[in-house]
């Protein structure tokens, strides 16, 4: 299959990885993959040294006329077959360019995250016009759409996945290293967040009515950033900002923690929270949209509603302390990394996909 990927974002987040791992995966099972996204972006560093053809983009605006003609010099130059647009500028311009130029290509949307620009009938129906199938990365998140008035039979949930080389990247040495860096003991109880900012606040909010000695870990934003919220609470709690980290150090950073906590409601499926699972690492997670499908019922981890920080409070307790539920969600964990939420299976999935809509 000869397929164009396109997204306009492609900086740091979980999407981009995921776009980075499905390109690439594609790519080596010996289908042409071009990948339309900004030069200056993380996404065209990361498929660098892969089959994956870069192919440099503006994305203007929704319907600039440059960013158009690209997507019909790509398509006719790669011979390209389906489109599988990202991201909202992405989504518009691959329907208006098949549209416009009447291109012989199928076209496949991939949300994933809550939608913001989706719910009018105009809308709507210009999504669903205009689209083989829009992919969800999780049955919740599908859920939300049907709610929001696309048909479920135009819907088709593939999770994300983590590829298996990802849990190799760390190394005993860095691990120790970093553990020095920051003063931390083997005795230490270390909880924390690795992600962008999405609601971390809230595990500074339960310190309070947690152990003092309990430390916590904050690594993918900017250092200090809760120093005023610490001061008003009268922390007395150890907080380590890590910072902003390279994506390539970051599974150095999960054997660190004792609990990985992802107080997020912005995530459709929760890739930080596989991540820590496939190192072990028991994971607590908003009651959030994908965050759901990834926990399973609290079987791979537990959750707490949003805003409820007497409730985060319990969970943690449970998670760092009772140790038969903390048995529990690592063994599940570890097991939902390596065998379910694989990249494996999200290739084999979309390939599927992608070939039933081209007639293969």
């Amino acid at each position: 299959m000869n397929l164009l990927f396109l997204t306009y974002q492609g900086d740091m987040a979980g999407s981009t990885n995921s776009i980075a791992y499905l390109s690439k995966g594609l790519a080596e099972r010996g289908h042409r993959v071009v990948l339309g996204c900004r030069k200056e972006s993380l996404l065209y560093q990361l498929v660098a040294d892969s089959k994956v053809i870069r192919y440099p983009m503006t994305f203007k605006s929704k319907w600039n006329k440059e960013s158009l003609q690209q997507i019909k010099k790509a398509v006719e130059k790669f011979d390209i077959q389906l489109i599988n647009a990202q991201s909202s500028k992405d989504r518009y311009l691959s329907i208006f360019a098949k549209w416009k130029y009447k291109l012989p290509i199928k076209i496949i949307h991939t949300r994933r995250q809550t939608p913001k620009s989706v719910g009018g009938f105009l809308q709507n129906w210009f999504y669903v016009k205009g689209t083989g199938k829009i992919v969800t990365v999780s049955e919740q998140l599908k859920n939300t759409f049907i709610q929001k008035g696309i048909p479920a039979e135009h819907l088709h949930v593939i999770y994300n996945g983590i590829p298996k080389a990802k849990y190799k990247q760390y190394s005993e040495e860095k691990v120790a290293a970093l553990r020095q860096k920051f003063g931390l003991k083997s005795s230490d109880i270390v909880i924390g967040s690795i992600s962008r900012l999405k609601k971390q606040e809230q595990i500074i909010r339960a310190l309070p009515y947690l152990d003092e000695k309990i430390k916590v870990l904050f690594a993918g934003f900017e250092a200090g950033i809760f120093n005023k919220l610490i001061a008003e609470l009268n922390i007395k709690n150890e907080i380590i900002y890590a910072g902003k980290i390279d994506g390539k150090e970051i599974m150095n950073y999960y054997p660190l923690l004792d609990l990985k906590i992802l107080p997020s409601t912005m995530d459709g499926f929760g890739l930080a929270l596989v991540e820590a699972m496939g190192m072990g690492v028991p994971v607590i997670g908003t009651r959030y949209e994908g965050i759901i499908d990834v926990l399973d019922a609290q079987r791979n981890g537990l959750w707490f509603e949003d805003g409820n920080i007497e409730e985060l409070v319990a969970k943690i307790k449970q998670a760092l302390y009772d140790k038969a539920i903390r048995k529990r969600l690592i063994a599940n964990g570890l097991q939902a990394a390596h065998e379910h939420f694989t990249l494996e299976e999200t290739i084999l999935n979309y390939e599927c996909l992608f070939k039933g809509l081209l007639g293969g």
